[in-house]
């Protein structure tokens, strides 16, 4: 499968988020190394596949729909 591979800067643009938010709230709590980002070569340098990061953000949209806000950040569903 061919990927398309983005830096922080450029998903920024894409789905509308600052890069800052991106790399303190996002990273490794909603985007996911080996999923959602990689690493290549084992450097320090991060590079985000856009396929999986659409697919996620449109199935998660579809799932909070349906679920209650928490004051934690959580959802009820129930």
């Amino acid at each position: 499968m061919s990927y398309c591979y983005l830096t922080t800067a450029e998903l920024a643009k894409r789905i509308k988020y600052d890069a800052r938010t991106i790399r303190e709230r996002l990273k490794d709590e909603v985007l996911l190394e080996g999923i959602h980002y990689i690493r290549p070569f084992g450097g320090r340098k991060i590079l985000y596949l856009w396929e999986p990061i659409e697919r996620d953000m449109q199935l998660h949209s579809k799932e909070e729909s349906i679920g209650v806000p928490m004051a934690g950040g959580g959802l009820c569903h129930g």
